[in-house]
């Protein structure tokens, strides 16, 4: 009868721990019904600095190289940010942009000066890719460019000048200097940045000081400009106060705002080897976006209660130590699931805050940080957080459809994050996307999507998924993560039910 008992006993107790493991059923109701903010496409921006292999090696290799190229710029390079329909490109940095004297980047290649890159591994840079370079590049992507102005080193004269020579139609000494240079047509240059980090590496400044820099340039540039001040770091919400309070508002169009997913800038640990610790840590660094995003957003509300005024998150992303043996300054990191987390969880997050946030800059495109393209001579690879962007590029100018939902937790020892998030829109066509993340290391989690009143009948789903968090694409293996059919859901009475598996990120689709 004691043997019986702790039988029974021992049964219990496994299937509680199995209950346990297995977690709570999170629901997300969706509310079909409701669409009205418009997810801005420009979210899924990028970003391309002169730093590391970014430009050269990463877009552009010249027109002599062996590797196929049109005007210096690779092809294989242009079909991949094409098929990931990227909306705009900020160029040319970044820090170095406020060492960048655009002039030097014009005019014949062989006479171009060059200067020093102080900021990214002292090297020489040679100036081969420039204004005409990039906007030409922009061109053959089929989107826009967003140019970063030098206010650290340079002058309002030097930053109204470049603004006349890329936007001017009619007669002016900057219209015939490109001319002169072969191009006689403008570029549609919408987007500038007044500036880049100006409490950092764009000139220390305090903010009360930036924002009189600021109206001083601006005030000399063309109108009709999508105009975008230096915002934040993180959580520096007087930076964002006082720009707010001493920038009128028909000065600006756009407060940016920086943040990494860094646990420590002295020790950022390893971008392929790390621990479930180091994984934790950082997924709680990018989750903190929520919080950013919604404090800085409620200052801006403070003064343009309207939302005029796009919070544009033109730098984020995650930043570890670069691979072993490349060269400190360059920031050549390898790409692995625990990207692709970061990236589905952050994207969600500017989607569901899409009526202040509606531009933002992944970091870096290609080669550097949190990239969605790796090269290697005539090599190229695919990164997870590349095909995170690729499933989501369906929400773009979609309309987001509000949700609510409970929580389920991911645990580390006594410390806990939320495990699921999600977001959803409705296109143009009337099919609903909806985009949903687990971040757990180990846990499948249950996720029930109600959409009452909605027709299920035609609903299909992505994974992206891996055996290990630190699973990656190599040179050697460049399909082994890649986008793959949903089909453990089932969709029926206006409910999709699905079991979600630890660090995986969904997509679906209802026509």
């Amino acid at each position: 009868m004691k043997i019986f008992n702790l039988s029974i006993l021992f049964c219990c107790l496994f299937a509680t721990h199995l209950l346990a493991q297995k977690g709570e059923e999170v629901k997300i109701n969706i509310k079909a019904d409701q669409a009205g903010v418009k997810i801005d496409k420009n979210i899924y921006g990028h970003f391309a600095e002169h730093l590391g292999r970014c430009i050269y090696g990463g877009f552009y290799v010249g027109e002599d190289s062996e590797i196929p190229n049109t005007a210096g710029v690779r092809n294989d390079v242009v079909k991949a940010l094409k098929d990931l329909k990227i909306p705009n490109l900020r160029w040319p940095g970044g820090c170095f942009a406020d060492t960048y004297h655009w002039k030097d980047g014009i005019g014949p290649k062989d006479e171009r000066p060059t200067i020093v890159n102080k900021w990214w591994g002292g090297v020489t840079e040679d100036n081969s890719f420039g204004t005409h370079d990039f906007l030409n590049m922009c061109e053959l992507l089929d989107t826009e460019p967003y140019l970063s102005a030098n206010v650290g080193s340079g002058s309002v004269q030097e930053v109204a000048d470049w603004a006349q020579y890329v936007t001017h139609d009619g007669v002016s000494p900057m219209t015939k200097l490109r001319l002169e240079n072969g191009r006689e047509n403008p570029w549609k240059v919408k987007f500038w940045g007044i500036g880049n980090e100006a409490w950092g590496c764009g000139g220390n400044m305090t903010p009360e000081y930036y924002a009189d820099v600021y109206r001083r340039y601006v005030t000399f540039m063309p109108g009709g400009l999508f105009r975008i001040a230096s915002g934040a770091s993180s959580g520096d919400y007087n930076w964002t106060e006082v720009l707010m309070k001493n920038i009128p508002s028909h000065m600006i169009e756009g407060m940016a705002l920086h943040h990494y997913s860094v646990i420590d800038w002295s020790n950022k640990g390893p971008a392929s080897t790390f621990s479930e610790e180091h994984y934790f840590k950082i997924m709680r660094e990018a989750l903190k976006m929520e919080e950013l995003v919604e404090k800085h957003s409620a200052i801006m509300d403070k003064y343009d209660p309207e939302k005029k005024i796009a919070l544009v998150v033109d730098e984020w992303g995650g930043w570890y130590d670069v691979e072993p043996g490349t060269n400190p300054g360059f920031l050549y990191q390898q790409n692995t699931m625990r990207d692709a987390m970061i990236a589905g969880t952050t994207l969600n997050v500017f989607n569901n805050h899409a009526e202040r946030v509606r531009m933002a800059n992944l970091a870096q495109a290609i080669n550097v940080l949190q990239a969605v393209i790796l090269t290697d001579e005539e090599k190229m690879i695919l990164t997870p957080t590349y095909w995170v962007m690729k499933m989501y590029n369906v929400h773009q100018d979609a309309e987001l459809l509000p949700l609510e939902m409970n929580e389920e937790y991911y645990t580390f020892g006594e410390d806990k994050l939320p495990a699921i998030s999600a977001s959803a829109s409705k296109d143009s066509e009337g099919k609903i996307h909806i985009s949903v993340v687990n971040i757990d290391a180990h846990k499948t989690n249950e996720v029930t999507l109600n959409l009452e009143g909605v027709n299920l009948k035609n609903t299909t789903a992505q994974i992206l998924t891996s055996d290990k968090l630190q699973d990656h694409n190599t040179f050697e293996q460049p399909e082994k993560i890649k986008p793959a059919e949903f089909k453990k859901f089932k969709a029926k009475k206006g409910e999709i039910s699905m079991s979600l598996p630890p660090f995986s990120v969904v997509v679906f689709e209802i026509k």
